[in-house]
């Protein structure tokens, strides 16, 4: 069975199927903030959503990371996601530069985990 949450035309934020959840690419709450306020506050809505699917940060499978510019934000944005990311608990995960949907977006995440 597959079961969509927060769903709208063009896509739903958390589908879950067969014990997995995959959730839509996450952005910051703020984006006129430095890469590592964006960085926080996207893993923020990356908790709070893993939470509400009934799952948490110890059971992302996958993380893909998509950076504006990796010369300028890899290595902050990965200050803060080695804070975030548990010990021993690290997913499987891809970064790539891309142009952002928002000239203001400096990072967005993509996520998929198993369910608790």
């Amino acid at each position: 069975m597959i079961e969509r949450q927060q769903k709208k035309q063009r896509m739903s934020r958390v589908v879950k199927h067969n014990n997995t959840i995959y959730l839509c690419g996450q952005v910051c709450a703020d984006a006129t903030k430095p890469i590592t306020e964006q960085t926080q506050t996207m893993l923020d809505k990356v908790d709070k959503l893993l939470l509400e699917a009934g799952s948490d940060r110890e059971h992302i499978l996958s993380a893909t990371i998509y950076v504006k510019n990796m010369s300028e934000h890899f290595a902050p944005m990965n200050t803060v996601w080695d804070a975030w990311v548990i010990e021993g608990h690290a997913p499987a995960r891809a970064c790539v530069e891309v142009s952002m949907a928002r000239e203001e977006l400096l990072v967005e995440i993509s996520v998929i985990a198993a369910s608790k």
